[in-house]
């Protein structure tokens, strides 16, 4: 184990990670493009993610713009516009890469912005700094500085380009003149891949001169996938020069009319005008951040963790009724679907720190209720049944060769634990009867058809893929079982909190549901297991969060068997985040912390240490595995417990290296806790 620390540790600093103790800003000064991943700017409907060269931006993604185009039949996420990539020239010269010198990246997390700054040769220092506008879901802001070291001439131009999968390109640009401001309209609108969905981003400059004062744009027509504006702008010595560059990205899956509305977008933000649109986000993110985890004697730990939480407020936003993708809006992984990942993953800890965002999760949920009893239906089944993968209907999405989708079912009763806990934790009975309800009753009908009644603790849930994805189509498994078990009893306890006769077989069939055993007493995964290697923890989520094993010897007995059976590599995160928050709960703080960074630590890339899904893995932003490390922090090593009652505090324990733990702003009465 130490010298896989020490080679990790090793390659984290040839990779250029900064090992800077500030808990809200990650730098890079060694940017390696070959070993580069990037970090994302995010306000819940709208993704930027970064690039290593100067002034452009990998992806722009979008929530809920989805299309059919080429990746297993199913729908994906699409490449919006890239409305934030620039190109600058100095002096008649446009900036390269081998042009320039100390480059730096750095994300504020606090404020939710992403700067780079270089010097250009030894005519300029240079820096921009971009922001997905948290007060505004669907604007961003580009926020670029020039400082002269001699004189020089700038030109700056903002490039609209349509990504490749869009087709029938619409390019325009208008000018609207008005005594007091002068806008240029850059925008741009294309068809998604079969023509569902249009597609639409405007921006415009804005100018530190007063209006009269400011350059004369110039718009040029490149070919029909690229335009751009354009100014310049002569520097004298010793001067610093800021101009910025705002703009909206809105499709139809959003709006009726999405091109009209990219340009109404636009130009409210140009009138706010760029002090007031910072000051406004800076306010909403302050806000946010009320809701923290702080970590005192673990400098690195809290950067992290502050990562973690701003990747996650990143991905969701309150009211939109979206739920985040296993990758967030970090770029197109997994095809932007949504999986367990949100509902039993990332929903809890967005769930204790900020009920109004995850509110959006379930409500998500709800609006596709209806898609989920047709699934139900067409597979034979009574009530709803959740799809594996879920995109813009609520339609099964899940590419036929993976059997997860027909077989996974345990997504139903993640949803109905993500509804019961909404309401433990709001207790907003208005909200239970209006949409809590319809999905609890549904879902509870669904298990009740979907066991096989063989006689008297005998009801089996057959032919599954378990929570553990290695174990495709076997009998009872563990964690299925036991989730169905407490969708039924969470239906029945909600019917009569709302003063409805709960059907009296959902109670008859939790009593019946099989939770098998071993004979040397350890909790079994499925019928057929035998002690194989598992992909990621099954078993040990009948302790938490399903409570169906609350026997401190027998969690503790699943925990030291099952841990042994999870491989070095190709694993999730979020399984020895479980094993994290188990032993904290059972009062073994030095395993727990071992296991705290086991679930993140190996899986961190360069150079911002960004989360990917497995040990050594390439695909970040994993969201997923930061909300299982943040409920291990939450609820394990900070002993927050979700009750029919709302939140309590049970007994946890801290490892040596922390002094102390606090976590500030939760619930709905945004209450503070501490374990010394």
């Amino acid at each position: 184990m130490l010298k896989r620390l020490l080679l990790l540790h090793f390659l984290l600093l040839a990779y250029g990670f900064s090992f800077s103790q500030d808990a809200w800003k990650i730098s890079a000064d060694q940017i390696d493009p070959s070993h580069y991943y990037g970090v994302t700017v995010a306000n819940g409907m709208i993704g930027i993610v970064s690039s290593p060269e100067p002034f452009k931006v990998k992806d722009v993604v979008l929530a809920g713009a989805y299309d059919l185009y080429g990746r297993g039949r199913v729908s994906n996420f699409l490449r919006s516009f890239n409305l934030l990539n620039m190109k600058l020239s100095v002096d008649d010269r446009e900036i390269a890469t081998k042009d320039i010198a100390n480059m730096k990246q750095e994300l504020d997390m606090h404020h939710a912005s992403f700067t780079t700054s270089f010097d250009y040769t030894d005519k300029a220092i240079i820096s921009y700094t971009y922001y997905a506008l948290r007060q505004l879901p669907f604007s961003v802001l580009m926020d670029i500085s020039i400082k002269a070291r001699k004189d020089i001439s700038i030109t700056g131009s903002s490039v609209m380009e349509a990504p490749d999968a869009l087709k029938d390109v619409q390019n325009y640009y208008n000018e609207i003149d008005r005594p007091h401001v002068l806008i240029s309209l850059l925008t741009s609108s294309a068809k998604s891949p079969t023509g569902k969905l249009l597609m639409c981003a405007s921006n415009t400059f804005l100018f530190s001169e007063p209006h009269g004062q400011e350059p004369r744009v110039i718009h040029e027509m490149w070919d029909n996938n690229m335009h751009l504006m354009k100014f310049s702008k002569k520097i004298k010595a010793g001067e610093t020069y800021r101009f910025s560059i705002v703009g909206s990205s809105i499709t139809s899956a959003h709006h009726d009319d999405p091109l009209n509305e990219a340009e109404r977008l636009t130009i409210f933000a140009k009138l706010q005008g760029r002090d007031r649109l910072i000051a406004f986000h800076e306010k909403a993110w302050d806000e946010l951040w009320k809701s923290d985890i702080l970590i005192d004697g673990d400098a690195q730990a809290q950067q992290d963790v502050h990562s973690m939480l701003y990747h996650l407020y990143s991905f969701v936003r309150e009211g939109s009724a979206y739920s985040p993708s296993p990758m967030g809006l970090s770029g197109l992984g997994y095809n932007g679907h949504v999986f367990w990942d949100a509902d039993l993953w990332m929903f809890p800890a967005l769930l204790v720190l900020h009920p109004e965002l995850a509110k959006s999760l379930v409500d998500y949920r709800y609006n596709r209720l209806e898609a989920a009893k047709q699934n139900a239906f067409a597979n034979g089944y009574k009530g709803a049944m959740y799809p594996w993968e879920s995109a813009g209907t609520g339609v099964e999405e899940t590419p036929v060769w993976a059997l997860s989708g027909p077989f996974e079912h345990h997504i139903t009763a993640d949803v109905a634990l993500a509804v019961w806990s909404y309401y433990s934790v709001t207790q907003d009975k208005n909200w239970l009867k209006e949409k809590g309800w319809p999905i609890l009753s549904a879902t509870a009908d669904f298990w009740a058809s979907r066991v096989e009644r063989n006689g008297e603790g005998h009801y089996d849930i057959k032919n599954v893929v378990a929570a553990d994805e290695w174990a495709e189509n076997v009998d009872n498994n563990a964690f299925t079982n036991a989730a169905a078990k407490a969708n039924l009893q969470n239906a029945t306890e909600a019917a009569k909190l709302l003063g409805i006769a709960p059907n009296p077989d959902w109670m008859h069939v939790a009593a019946n549901i099989p939770i098998l055993k071993m004979d040397n007493g350890v909790t079994q995964e499925h019928a057929s297991y035998h002690g194989e290697g598992i992909k990621q923890a099954d078993v040990n989520l009948l302790a938490y969060p399903l409570k169906e094993i609350t026997n401190p010897e027998q969690v503790k007995k699943d925990l030291q068997y099952y841990e042994t059976r999870v491989p070095n590599e190709g694993t999730p995160a979020m399984t020895q985040a479980v094993f994290a928050l188990l032993y904290a709960r059972l009062g073994d703080g030095e395993k727990a912390y071992h296991f705290f960074r086991d679930a993140y630590l190996p899986n961190l890339d360069p150079p911002f240490r960004v989360i990917a899904e497995t040990k050594g893995g390439t695909n970040p932003y994993f969201a997923t595995g930061a909300g299982g490390v943040l409920q291990s922090l939450l609820m394990g090593f900070g002993g927050l417990d979700i009750t029919a009652k709302g939140i309590i505090q049970v007994k946890s324990k801290l490892p040596k290296a922390w002094k102390n733990l606090t976590l500030t702003g939760i619930g709905i009465e945004k209450k503070n806790y501490t374990v010394k």
